[in-house]
């Protein structure tokens, strides 16, 4: 029989909402356990996002959370749009007021993370059931089973959490776009200055920041593409046709590694149920539009640790109503701006004018690119002006 062990918080799910949340909670002194199905090897190698918006930065700062980040991150405040072959700057930190990115791949934060807690999660142990009928939630896997207070899923789109609210309402309701992004990661003749978008004729493409002289590119392809049409020299010579071969990007060295990303979008039916609670891709996916994912993972995490932190201070169960509207609410905020930025640089798959979807769209990046209301405004969303949720305070 399998002696059931007991702890406040439950989390499913070591990427950076569940970390940032375990932190923040063990720092505050309440007994938060994680409980991971990969190998540690493997969460602290994962190449994902690596843009991190300041008001997430000040958050990580302010629980003492952002010591590597500080050290080693490089910021960026503009980044270019070229459209068909026509480059725009659009200088965002100064029309949003000075605000930057960090730019520090999402490996190296979660490394950092772990390294931060107080007690190392349980990794490759795969919760298999959540079980949410009793007074507190069970979780079960293979040969162990915890009951916690309150569980939170941060355990991506198929998350096992969210499984398990009744009638399915915790899983995500996708949409499905009509194209898909292969994405490569290479090493480059020197550092991203700047992210670089291209609006084509023949599809998106894109050239993003990361560690040193490596950069994320993108390439959009048919819906559902197969990676093994795509031969290195394909790549190369369709990036450098999209992207321009001006000085103003680096030059391709090495394509490291590639894959075909589909894309997908969504938001949970139901973000909070009981004492369960879904944070980052368990409660909303979204594309890699505008670096908003790994943030809006973030600030779930905020919110939820603040709220858990004042239902455990002040003895107040009420602390925890409307985490999931407002959740819900920033996430159909943000996913409305990636939205934009998708619709901004595709062209329609079935456009019956090229040349004037082309013209449109110069018409649009010359108009963000000025000194006006609605490029102030683009700005301040695409660097995530504006606090996070306010949490209490680390103790002293």
């Amino acid at each position: 029989m399998t002696d059931v062990q007991h702890t406040q918080v439950a989390i499913v799910g070591a990427g950076p909402a569940g970390l940032v949340l375990a932190n923040v909670l063990q720092r505050s002194g309440i007994d938060a356990q994680v409980f991971e199905q990969h190998s540690r090897e493997h969460v602290e190698n994962s190449p994902r996002a690596g843009l991190v918006e300041h008001r997430v930065v000040d958050h990580l700062r302010r629980w003492g959370l952002a010591d590597g980040l500080l050290a080693r991150a490089t910021r960026h405040g503009w980044c270019d749009v070229v459209v068909h072959g026509e480059p725009f700057r659009l200088d965002y930190a100064a029309l949003s007021g000075g605000d930057r990115h960090w730019i520090y791949p999402q490996q190296l934060l979660v490394q950092d993370l772990l390294a931060a807690l107080d007690r190392t999660p349980r990794f490759q142990r795969p919760v298999l059931e959540v079980d949410l009928t009793g007074r507190r939630p069970r979780l079960r896997g293979a040969g162990f089973e915890v009951e916690s207070d309150y569980v939170v899923g941060c355990d991506g789109a198929r998350s096992v959490v969210a499984r398990s609210f009744p009638d399915g309402t915790g899983g995500n309701v996708q949409r499905r776009y009509p194209y898909d992004w292969l994405t490569m990661l290479a090493h480059l003749t020197a550092p991203v200055e700047g992210i670089r978008y291209a609006i084509h004729p023949d599809g998106f493409a894109g050239m993003m920041p990361r560690a040193g002289a490596l950069g994320r590119l993108y390439l959009q392809v048919p819906a559902d593409e197969d990676i093994a049409r795509w031969s290195t020299a394909r790549m190369r010579d369709e990036l450098d046709r999209r992207l321009g071969t001006d000085s103003g990007r680096p030059g391709i060295v090495r394509i490291r590694e590639a894959d075909v990303l589909r894309m997908r979008s969504g938001i949970a039916g139901v973000l909070q149920r009981g004492r369960a609670f879904l944070a980052g891709d368990a409660a909303h996916v979204l594309t890699p539009s505008g670096a908003k994912g790994m943030n809006l993972a973030i600030a779930d995490a905020a919110d939820l640790a603040g709220s858990l932190v004042r239902r455990y201070r002040d003895d107040d169960p009420a602390a925890l109503d409307g985490y999931g509207e407002r959740r819900r609410v920033q996430a159909e905020h943000t996913l409305a701006f990636s939205e934009e930025l998708l619709q901004l640089l595709h062209l329609p798959p079935d456009a019956a004018d090229t040349a004037a979807e082309l013209d449109s769209r110069r018409n649009r990046v010359r108009w963000l690119a000025g000194n006006n209301p609605e490029a102030e405004r683009f700005a301040r969303e695409y660097v995530g002006s504006g606090e996070l949720v306010p949490a209490p305070h680390p103790p002293a």
